[in-house]
């Protein structure tokens, strides 16, 4: 691996792209309801839901994902098509597939996984898809 090859602006910007991403995708919009029926969450619980824990250990990990996806894509072949297959081989091949096992032993619904698994895939293309166009 050649750390030349890793943008760390490009980095901080696709780890960011995760938050456009999921405030799209867990908002009314599109999977909040179904999200919360899948989790048995109510509105109430919701108020008292700590946002800075989850927003502030969510911007950590999202930063070491991107920066280790950028690990991955540290090459001078890298471009935006790779980035994007790279993103969608780890979003769908490790971190969906990862929520499914843990899913799946917690009798969790195929909703839930087919909700945060899919989440994953997408923001994970998009950060492969924003690391490997912006070298």
């Amino acid at each position: 691996m050649n750390w030349s090859y890793i943008h760390f602006p490009a980095v901080v910007v696709a780890a960011l792209s995760a938050f456009v991403i999921g405030g799209l995708w867990y908002s009314p919009l599109l999977f909040a309801r179904a999200w919360m029926q899948a989790n048995h969450v109510t509105d109430e619980q919701m108020q008292h839901f700590s946002k800075a824990r989850a927003f502030g250990g969510s911007l950590v990990m999202t930063l070491l994902m991107s920066f280790n996806l950028a690990m991955f894509l540290a090459d001078e072949q890298t471009d935006w098509l790779w980035g994007l297959m790279a993103g969608g081989l780890a979003g769908i091949g490790w971190a969906a597939m990862a929520i499914g096992v843990v899913a799946l032993f917690e009798n969790r619904s195929w909703r839930y996984i087919l909700i945060n698994g899919g989440y994953q895939a997408i923001s994970f293309m998009v950060m492969g898809l924003i690391l490997g166009a912006w070298r």
